[in-house]
């Protein structure tokens, strides 16, 4: 009798990762650097700040505006940003996120996603140099 061979533990618990606009623009925008983000989510469990669901729409209204993309470009990438399945948080702590823009000079939008990452103990897919550089200040593992 053979034993089964142990269950990949990233499959079996899928790793949590937060994901920012910068990071989905790669894979959604085709004049954006690729960050090989399609590869990670494939076997991680994205989520993010509400805040995510607003900047991919300014993002991808502004790239339409400036011609980098038209409008069918735009629902195809909102499409396949809805299919990731991101689950939003809505919890963030007012007193950890200032305390993180303060201490990093972060925006409070950036120090949202790294407060998430703290929280939930994840790591940070961001192509952000800002966010990047403070995520690993605090110890996140930035993919």
């Amino acid at each position: 009798m053979t034993t089964p061979a142990p269950a990949d533990p990233v499959l079996a618990d899928p790793v949590l990762i937060v994901i920012d606009a910068s990071a989905l623009a790669g894979l959604v925008l085709p004049d954006e650097a690729a960050t090989g983000l399609a590869q990670i989510l494939q076997k991680a469990a994205p989520i993010a700040p509400q805040l995510l669901w607003a900047e991919m729409r300014n993002l991808l209204l502004m790239a339409e505006r400036r011609r980098r993309v038209d409008a069918g470009a735009v629902a195809i990438a909102l499409g396949v940003v809805e299919g990731l399945q991101i689950a939003l948080d809505q919890q963030p702590s007012s007193d950890r996120v200032m305390a993180l823009a303060r201490r990093q000079g972060l925006t409070i939008y950036d120090a949202l996603y790294l407060e998430l990452a703290l929280r939930r103990q994840a790591a940070l897919a961001s192509t952000d140099a800002a966010l990047i550089r403070a995520a690993r200040a605090e110890g996140v593992t930035v993919v």
